[in-house]
């Protein structure tokens, strides 16, 4: 929702908009998303003058930064100005220099889902492995919407995003969706995937699980699927998960029930061998989240399928939470 700028602070927007190349990198980021090397090979331009542009308008509450190790990235403040919302919906994207800009942008997108799919290509059959012991994703997934129900979800997190499969399921049905992941190349993999879904919108950080850098009650629906198993600590990861869930939100967790494919922990670096239905259950009740619900998948008719992948689902009951901020 946009909010009505007081003169001063209107002018200072103003001022940081009029001006050729800025007013470009407007336009680029509000299709998503860019770091300053995007930027750099889309405008020609060198790494210094981009990164002078840039800081202006993040001085003027215009663009926001956020690092993935020693990479930057750069994207809109959600409405941030009622003065500059307008002025890109009313831009005409199909003439010079803004065609030209977008159809380098498409470039640069190319390249990256390249690089991403190229990453994902070597961990893929690691994956493969553990997707042939359980039920299909698509089962999975069917259930996950089946449990949120069909309503909208509001504000969405998924904490340890990966290849951003779940938010490609669920951002569509948000308000606004971010992505947690501690592995810039794996977050790389989620913003090519997205991008080809035409989910660029999507918030995508690098942050460590076990301390989000959002405030308390920041989130309608903290997801956290297939990530507990790989934890030392899978308690304060659910702890640090509940803190996020807004009064009337919801925490839902998807991992495995307990078993005993020790090889898992060699092979595919699981810390923990999955978890009883109860154990999580008391973890989330005793993060202060009530109405824990649980669901079961077991393994199907495939003599390979040797896991069960079980469903947590947990209410915050709180009627009021302390204001939502977020960590810088």
């Amino acid at each position: 929702m946009t909010r009505p700028l007081p003169f001063a602070d209107a002018l200072s927007v103003l001022r940081a908009a009029a001006e050729e190349t800025r007013l470009r990198i407007l336009a680029l980021l509000g299709e998503g998303e860019l770091s300053v090397s995007d930027l750099t090979d889309i405008l020609g331009q060198s790494q210094p003058r981009i990164s002078r542009h840039l800081k202006l308008m993040v001085e003027a509450g215009l663009v926001e930064r956020h690092r993935e190790g020693a990479w930057a990235f750069f994207r809109l403040v959600e409405g941030a100005s009622a003065l500059v919302e307008p002025l890109l919906a009313g831009m005409d994207r199909t003439h010079p220099p803004l065609s030209e800009d977008r159809a380098r942008l498409e470039a640069v997108r190319a390249q990256r889902a390249e690089a991403a799919q190229s990453f994902f290509a070597r961990l893929a059959p690691q994956w493969d492995t553990v997707r042939s012991l359980h039920v299909p994703e698509a089962t999975v997934e069917a259930a996950v919407l089946d449990v949120l129900g069909p309503g909208p979800i509001g504000s969405l997190i998924d904490l340890g995003t990966g290849t951003g499969r779940m938010l490609g399921l669920l951002a569509p049905r948000a308000t606004r969706a971010t992505g947690l992941d501690a592995n810039h190349a794996m977050l790389s993999v989620a913003r090519a995937n997205l991008e080809r879904h035409g989910l660029s919108r999507v918030d995508l950080r690098q942050g460590d699980i076990h301390a989000p850098p959002f405030g308390r009650g920041s989130f309608d629906l903290v997801l956290i699927h297939q990530v507990l198993h790989y934890l030392d600590d899978p308690a304060r990861a659910l702890r640090e998960a509940a803190r996020l869930v807004a009064p009337g939100g919801r925490l839902l967790v998807v991992d495995f029930a307990a078993h005993d494919l020790e090889f898992l922990r060699e092979a595919q670096a699981h810390r923990r061998l999955g978890f009883a239905a109860e154990q999580v259950a008391g973890w989330l009740t005793e993060a202060a989240l009530s109405d824990v619900q649980v669901r079961e998948l077991p393994p199907g008719s495939d003599a390979g399928h040797r896991l069960t992948v079980t469903l947590w689902l947990a209410h915050n009951r709180t009627a009021a939470a302390e204001p939502a901020r977020e960590v810088a």
